[in-house]
């Protein structure tokens, strides 16, 4: 069935073509194509690509040639172009080298099999940040309908690796743009998830990048903030409050990425609190607030 082949990695759906260059045996069913009727894969997974390294390739081809062809199917919906299915590194230097035509295989493959195929060749070369991994795994799933398992099985991972994996898709928006830009590695994600708090997740992450903390001591920092929240919990309940308000609130400190507060807001008068801890948190804030930078004011 087609999950099992899909456990067979590369070889199994592509011919035993290796995708890394210089491994393998290249097909003999290769042939010449014009760049202008190949476009990128639409399930890609790797949405970063480095300049350095696609200097490093174009370099490696201008001087070496291209050691691999790349693997192309039939696109579905524009007749007569191709999609990429492998190679698409080696798509974008040689673009820039200015070749006309490129050496491909042509192979013809679903959607799915298109997604576990890209996933798999960046895994294997270790492209993708743990975002973009993360989304990958959960396109599979929700495009697909594949289980976790049978995502483990597609891409070589254990179902605990691939479950821990989409967990870092329930981060802040501004935590995961840390993960993407490598800023915080995928060990502080997780720790800042036990957290349960996308204002306290989003600040532990800013002061885990500007401390340099390590994964241990973003866990030690987490669970402290942890035991004390919890006990602040036990001290006294907490009055019950207008449930606007608490709308309104959660959706300014998802806005602003910080603990911000609204308190009174009884017939219409209150106080919104906005905290900030050091000159470049204020910045940030008094941007997003007023949509000038503060350096503009004063200058």
């Amino acid at each position: 069935m087609k999950k099992d082949r899909l456990g067979r990695g590369l070889g199994a759906l592509l011919g035993d073509y290796g995708d890394s260059a210089g491994e393998g045996s290249v097909p003999e069913d290769v042939r010449s194509l014009g760049l202008r009727r190949i476009v990128p894969n639409p399930h890609q997974p790797r949405k970063v690509f480095a300049p350095e390294e696609l200097d490093e390739l174009m370099a490696s081809i201008a001087t070496n040639g291209l050691l691999q062809p790349l693997v192309v199917r039939p696109s579905p919906i524009s007749e007569g172009r191709y999609e990429i299915v492998a190679g698409e590194r080696r798509f974008r230097s040689v673009q820039k080298l200015g070749w006309d035509e490129v050496p491909v295989v042509v192979r013809d493959v679903d959607d799915e099999t298109l997604l576990v195929l890209a996933l798999v060749e960046n895994l294997q070369r270790e492209a993708l940040n743990p975002i973009e991994e993360a989304e990958g795994f959960q396109a599979l799933g929700e495009n697909f309908e594949m289980t976790q398992a049978e995502i483990a099985k597609a891409v070589g991972k254990s179902r605990s690796a691939v479950a821990n994996s989409i967990r870092l898709l329930r981060l802040p928006a501004s935590v995961r743009k840390l993960v993407d830009a490598g800023d915080l590695s995928a060990g502080h994600a997780r720790a800042l998830l036990s957290l349960d708090d996308h204002v306290r997740m989003a600040e532990f992450g800013r002061r885990a990048v500007k401390e340099g903390w390590s994964v241990r001591t973003t866990e030690q920092a987490v669970a402290r903030d942890s035991d004390a929240a919890s006990g602040r919990s036990r001290k006294r309940p907490e009055p019950r409050r207008d449930p606007v308000v608490e709308a309104l609130e959660r959706r300014l400190q998802e806005r602003l990425a910080t603990r911000a507060t609204i308190r009174g807001a009884a017939r219409g008068k209150g106080v919104i609190e906005i905290p900030f801890h050091g000159t470049e948190e204020f910045e940030r804030l008094f941007e997003l607030i007023a949509g000038i930078e503060a350096s503009d004011v004063v200058s």
